[in-house]
Parts: C-alpha cells; structure tokens; sequence
C-alpha cells in the first residue's frame, strides 16, 4: 500500500495539481481584496452610497439578511468578472508557435506528351 501511495503522491500531475491550488488561492486572495477594498467601494459611490450589506428583514426573532446575500453576489460577478479579464489577458500574452508556411511547389510547363496524357486522363475520369 506504502509503495501504491508513493506512486501516486509523486507523480508528476499530483506536483502540477498542487502548484495550481496554491497559486489559485494566492490569486483569490488578490481578487477578494480587489473587490472588497476598491471595486465595492466604488460601485457604493457610483450607487450614491447604497450599502447591500445592511438591509434585512426582521421576522419575530429572527433576521434575514438579504442584503449580504445581494453584496455576495455582486461580489462574485466582480471576482468572476476580473478572473475571465485575467485569463483573456494571459492567453493573449501566450506566445503562439509561428506556423510553417508550406510553400506550393512550382508547376514545371508540360510538353506535348504529357499534356495529351493528362487531357485523355481528365476525359476517362469524367466518363466514368
């Protein structure tokens, strides 16, 4: 099971996954703080100052907070938003290997011989 677990464990798409999910999260890190810290702001002042975060409903005892739930998703379109830039911008910047132009050989002229071939040819092809 040891030797099955090694395997496994140090494979080189475990190492990739892994890399992936730390920089994923540092990265989620610098959205959240993006939104929360100057996008949310922003929105609030173009809003005249309205803030989701504070309405709620009180029923009885209890409170529903429908506001956080609308700021949660305003939030989560910002992030979404900013990380399709992101990509979109990297993509552009992925360096895209240069294509091989093939380039059509030249058509040597034909003599008599071979033309008369080629039109009996054409003939056959286009009875059949």
């Amino acid at each position: 099971m040891w030797k099955d677990f090694k395997e496994f464990a140090f494979k080189g798409n475990i190492f990739d996954l892994a890399i992936g999910v730390v920089i994923g999260a540092a990265f989620g890190t610098i959205v959240s703080s993006l939104v929360e810290n100057i996008m949310t702001p922003l929105i609030g002042i173009l809003l005249g100052g309205l803030n989701f975060s504070e309405l709620s409903y009180t029923i009885g005892d209890a409170v529903i907070k429908y506001g956080l739930f609308i700021q949660s998703i305003i939030d989560f379109l910002i992030v979404a938003g900013s990380i399709f830039v992101f990509l979109r911008v990297l993509m552009k910047l992925k360096m895209k290997p240069e294509e091989a132009v093939e380039e059509e050989p030249e058509e040597k002229p034909l003599d008599i011989k071979e033309e008369l071939l080629t039109e009996i040819r054409d003939l056959l092809k286009s009875e059949r």
